[in-house]
């Protein structure tokens, strides 16, 4: 799953045993021996590589890009997020690819151009599942193609100024969404 080589900080497994899985998720539970001597148990999620992209379009008022808001079942809310996913029953495919895909699926949009801004680990306290972050630019509208389980998802274009006023008001709290904002900005693309 990693490009990085594997710096074990000193910690050694003892065991590992997988305690939970399903075609998305796997829960392994590792006994270890930290740096200092310590034993101790990490529960660790594993996950496949997912993405994450970033819709920029250009309006009469300036720059827009395109959210989506969709229900969250582990935290009981709806959420603004820019899209994103990952493809199960794809997990070789590449990352552009699934990036373009889950933008048209998602909101009905095509992109020219996507750019790869890098990479972030979702939670990497507890999770290996690692992201890829886009810009999508050169934007065309077309049909969303999304699956039974996104019936609830709706898309949303507004302008860059309107995304951040809600990032700031607090309305949006999804981490990917904001880490992947702030990675972009870093690149200097906004």
């Amino acid at each position: 799953m990693t490009d990085a080589p594997d710096d074990s900080g000193g910690y050694v497994t003892l065991s590992s045993r997988i305690a939970y899985e399903n075609p998305w998720t796997r829960v392994r539970e590792d006994i270890i021996r930290r740096p200092e001597g310590g034993e101790g148990l990490y529960g660790v999620v594993e996950r496949g590589e997912f993405v994450v992209i970033l819709p920029l379009g250009q309006g009469p008022d300036g720059p827009t890009v395109t959210l989506v808001r969709q229900y969250r079942y582990p935290v009981r809310a709806r959420l603004w997020e820019l899209p994103m996913g990952m493809w199960e029953h794809r997990p070789d495919a590449a990352p552009e690819m699934v990036a373009r895909g889950e933008l048209e699926e998602e909101t009905g949009l095509r992109a020219d151009l996507m750019r790869h801004a890098g990479i972030l680990y979702q939670a990497a306290g507890y999770s290996n599942q690692r992201g890829h972050v886009y810009l999508a630019t050169g934007l065309t509208q077309g049909t969303p193609r999304r699956e039974a389980t996104e019936a609830d998802l709706t898309s949303h274009t507004m302008t860059l100024a309107e995304m951040e006023r809600m990032i700031r008001e607090g309305e949006i709290t999804c981490m990917v969404t904001l880490a992947a904002l702030a990675l972009i900005r870093a690149r200097g693309w906004l």
